[in-house]
């Protein structure tokens, strides 16, 4: 490559915001919110929150062994596609 002249190579990790998220990102980031959320709500409201942290984990768990999850089905349904995920 000689001087003055830019690589123009996609870096791997750009996003880009006319690409829509999969199914499966969307999923993950909801998930992570709800954790996340829950897990501050169980420190600073009420430790019942922990409980809806404990039934987030155990639902990935599942999904992961049966493919089945209710937010994928729902975004499907509105139209979403299903992506790569990695």
């Amino acid at each position: 490559m000689g001087m003055g002249k830019i690589a123009t190579t996609a870096h791997p990790f750009h996003l880009s915001l006319e690409s829509s998220m999969s199914i499966e990102r969307i999923v993950f980031a909801v998930a992570g919110a709800f954790i996340l959320i829950s897990v501050l709500l169980g420190m600073y409201v009420s430790p019942y929150w922990l409980w809806f942290t404990a039934f987030v984990g155990a639902n990935l768990l599942q999904s992961a062994f049966t493919g089945f999850c209710p937010l994928a089905l729902i975004l499907k349904k509105m139209g979403k596609e299903s992506g790569r995920a990695f």
